[in-house]
């Protein structure tokens, strides 16, 4: 929210120019409302990998950094809209393509920097989806303003604060199960990737893309629906939907993503690392 809005009395000028932004954008989101979910997901997949590869271009390993804490945070809030494709037969949370994509630039990382610096990045990361709560809690602890009949800003401030409430307050149970199979299933990556690259001399990347990134992925959706819907709930799911819906519902997609991001991490390979001296390890000689 834009400073300015607080240096005089609240008007309704700066609702009636947003609203007409919202608008406009109301208007493109209907026109791609009518493409097949399919192609948005590849849109998705096409900007996720783009912007890998353009922000470690411009940036290095600052740039991957930034890649990844908008894209776990990202994926915490599409997981909230569910969406039909046609080769399922039940509706699926968002966010499986954009948070898998974060094991890829982990794994460029730990090819390219080292594998000290893919679990410093990966402390990043939760450090930042800690720190994005507390903030948010903290945001929707002021009291909300009185409602007052008639007054049409202040509706679009309380709306506001029942789609901030209902978007932003996290659930215990969902939370911590999240923050604990991220960090578990991302040092698993990290560990199998360099443990692979020494099996194999410092060959066969894409062996250590997808070997480590398939298996991390597996751990993390039985770490995460293990403690979500089974230990941390009050409500728990059956084993069957569990097994099936949960851990093996996504699994496939990401099983699809691990493979289609292997000429990712050989594009990477090709950048030219634009980091301070002494903050890159050395690259490999050959894949």
């Amino acid at each position: 929210m834009a400073p300015f809005l607080y240096a005089e009395p609240l008007c309704f000028t700066p609702i009636a120019a947003t609203s007409s932004q919202v608008l406009s954008m109301t208007a493109f989101i209907d026109t791609m409302n009518s493409a097949p979910p399919e192609l948005i997901g590849l849109l998705m997949l096409v900007l996720s990998y783009g912007g890998v590869l353009v922000l470690m271009r411009l940036f290095g390993i600052y740039g991957l950094i930034t890649f990844i804490i908008v894209a776990l945070l990202g994926a915490n809030f599409q997981v909230l809209k569910v969406v039909q494709f046609s080769m399922l037969s039940h509706p699926v949370a968002l966010g499986t393509i954009l948070f898998s994509t974060t094991y890829t630039a982990i794994d460029i990382i730990n090819d390219r920097y080292g594998p000290k610096m893919a679990r410093k990045v990966i402390w990043i990361g939760f450090a930042a989806m800690v720190a994005h709560n507390a903030f948010m809690i903290t945001t929707l602890s002021y009291a909300p303003i009185d409602a007052v009949p008639g007054d049409a800003e202040n509706a679009f401030y309380l709306e506001t604060e029942n789609a901030l409430r209902h978007i932003m307050l996290p659930q215990v149970g969902l939370l911590a199960a999240g923050l604990l199979s991220y960090l578990a299933s991302e040092h698993l990556d990290v560990t199998l990737f360099s443990w692979l690259k020494g099996t194999t001399g410092g060959k066969k990347l894409w062996l250590r893309n997808v070997g480590s990134s398939l298996i991390a992925a597996l751990f993390d959706n039985v770490v995460f629906s293990i403690l979500a819907w089974k230990l941390f709930t009050a409500n728990p799911v059956s084993w069957e939907a569990l097994i099936f819906t949960y851990i093996l519902g996504t699994f496939y997609i990401r099983m699809l993503i691990s493979v289609l991001d292997i000429p990712l991490v050989y594009l990477a390979r090709k950048i030219p690392l634009a980091d301070a001296p002494g903050t890159a390890a050395k690259e490999e000689a050959s894949a």
